[in-house]
């Protein structure tokens, strides 16, 4: 046990030690800075010449947004007829079947959109083409997506006044080959010597020890899960994931895929730090999200290790803790920092079954999602906490008799609105979505038009509430995990979680570019006396008490019909 905790310190110690240079290169990329992949230069003159884009092109706020949605929508209607017709593509050396609509539906818009959930199975519900230059493509362009739009606010923060805000389409392409491009081939190499499959090649047949014939998935693997990781995107090649020994086969890959999900939400912090010269204020905005982190990872970590009471009640002995639904090889405690690293990203990829983990685990991972804003998905993770720095800062300058600035620019009326809506809009479609599932599971059990509630759930009462809980958090949250409990590949959970899902990413995308296009176009106030300092352990604790008295308030009474009665039920 001491070997796994000492796993984990450094597997986070390793983490923020590459984040900090990581986090300097990624503000010399988008400074105009000449950094070490600046041989990508050609291809990046090349795609634009191709694509007939100006890159120097300033773009104000709308412009961005415009150029974002348009892109999205050509990427959704791509993907949905590819898997829809995906049996008639070629590299189909298995003969998968087509998607059906709703499950095509739901599939196009969670890879758009960097959620990943998967209501099919890597294996059987799609084939080498769309794994490949369907999903693994989006991978690519929807982490560079959230980066783009996090540099609009990034470039809103530094220039005193200003609508020029640079130029989406090359953030977009400069995300991807001076960053997620070099970091993939890194990690895609470490998988591939380390045993994950990269080969064409349909199933093979292999004969047990047993002599049981068995037919084993293989394929291209490699190279997609590298950047499932590194872009927070989780979809995996095989149905159990990163659970299953070709997608991480040893506590070596389970390291590296680890640190890889983590690794730059972090650095993007320190990026800030260095590209606006205020690296005092990076390392508050990163104390504040560190300290949510860990409060998730302790108590789930001592859940995990402690054993469940339920079996222990039995007489039954668990020297290496809750094992259940964890493979060996990596643990109990690998397992549930693992849990809350995807959760607390919106990374969604597991290494073991969330379903099968113990209540407090399962309440620590919907929080994540719920707050959704330590750390945080590629881009938008700093764009979620960015919203509740403006609220902080409003409430902080009433309080104080201050007024409300936030780098050099008035806190009012208009952009507490857009943030407030913002707030409140996570909550609303978490809770009205399980809300409207808990009322059919019980009023509609055996409706054909949802396709048989009653079966949706493999679980009774509050773990059942649970898992159904858990899937509109993972959907709004864009994170993709889900509880394995919950039949979901139906009409009515591909539709209802899809419309969250669409919700939930570009909403949060719209409001805080739109906060900081309206704040860079204001006059610049010079700090004096009365301003409200925001690069201080006292601001930082009021974000903190922001984020988790708006997200308690939200969902508490939630959590406690789920995890938290489950829990006093088995103690």
């Amino acid at each position: 046990m001491n070997t796994e905790f000492a796993g984990i310190i450094f597997m986070y110690l390793a983490s923020v030690a590459l984040a900090i240079p990581m986090g300097k290169y990624i503000a010399k990329v988008f400074n105009g800075e000449k950094t070490w992949f600046g041989f990508m230069a050609p291809l990046e003159r090349l795609i634009f010449k191709f694509s007939g884009i100006d890159p120097n092109r300033e773009m104000n706020w709308k412009q961005h947004l415009k150029a974002l949605l348009t892109v999205n929508v050509l990427w959704l209607f791509y993907a949905f007829f590819c898997l829809l017709f995906q049996a008639h593509l070629p590299l189909n050396p298995d003969k998968n079947p087509n998607q059906t609509p709703d499950l095509a539906f739901n599939t196009a818009l969670s890879f758009v959109t960097n959620t990943n959930m998967q209501d099919y199975s890597g294996e059987s519900g799609a084939t080498y083409y769309t794994q490949l230059f369907v999903f693994m493509f989006l991978h690519f362009v929807s982490a560079a997506t959230g980066l783009a739009a996090m540099m609009v606010i990034f470039k809103a923060m530094k220039e005193k006044i200003t609508d020029k805000l640079g130029n989406f389409w090359d953030y977009l392409v400069k995300s991807i080959t001076r960053l997620l491009l070099p970091l993939s081939f890194v990690v895609a190499v470490i998988l591939a010597f380390n045993g994950t499959p990269t080969s064409y090649k349909g199933k093979d047949t292999v004969i047990g020890l047993q002599g049981d014939t068995v037919h084993v998935s293989r394929g291209p693997a490699a190279a997609m899960i590298a950047i499932k990781q590194t872009g927070t995107n989780g979809g995996g090649w095989f149905g159990t994931n990163s659970a299953h020994p070709f997608e991480n086969p040893d506590y070596l890959t389970n390291m590296t895929e680890d640190i890889s999900i983590i690794v730059i939400p972090i650095a993007l912090v320190f990026a800030l730090g260095f590209y606006l010269n205020k690296r005092k204020l990076a390392w508050v905005i990163f104390g504040v999200m560190t300290v949510g982190f860990l409060c998730m990872v302790f108590p789930s970590i001592n859940a995990e290790t402690g054993g469940n009471p339920a079996i222990e009640h039995l007489g039954i002995s668990q020297p290496g803790g809750s094992m259940e639904g964890k493979e060996v090889r990596f643990g109990p405690a690998a397992s549930a920092y693992w849990g809350v690293t995807t959760t607390v990203t919106s990374n969604g990829s597991v290494n073991s079954m969330h379903d099968s983990m113990m209540p407090v685990s399962g309440m620590d991972q919907m929080f994540d999602m719920m707050v959704n804003c330590f750390y945080g998905g590629v881009g938008v993770g700093f764009m979620n906490f960015y919203i509740f720095i403006v609220i902080a800062v409003f409430i902080s300058g009433l309080m104080v008799g201050r007024t409300p600035e936030f780098m050099g620019r008035k806190i009012e009326a208009r952009e507490m609105k857009i943030a407030s809506l913002i707030a409140l809009l996570h909550p609303f479609i978490i809770l009205v979505g399980t809300s409207i599932a808990a009322y059919v599971v019980f009023h509609f059990p055996n409706a054909a038009w949802a396709t048989k509630p009653s079966a949706w759930l493999n679980n009774p009462g509050s773990h059942g509430f649970t898992e159904m809980l858990y899937q509109f958090a993972s959907a709004a949250a864009n994170n993709g995990s889900g509880y394995a409990g919950l039949t979901a590949n139906n009409i009515f959970w591909n539709f209802s979680t899809g419309v969250v899902i669409f919700v939930g990413r570009f909403f949060p995308i719209i409001g805080p570019v739109a906060i900081a296009g309206i704040l860079a176009n204001k006059k610049f106030i010079p700090e004096s006396a009365g301003t409200l300092k925001t690069d201080t352990t006292t601001f930082g604790v009021m974000v903190f008490a922001v984020i988790v008295i708006i997200a308690a308030l939200a969902f508490f009474p939630a959590l406690t019909l789920g995890p938290i009665a489950e829990h006093f039920s088995i103690k």
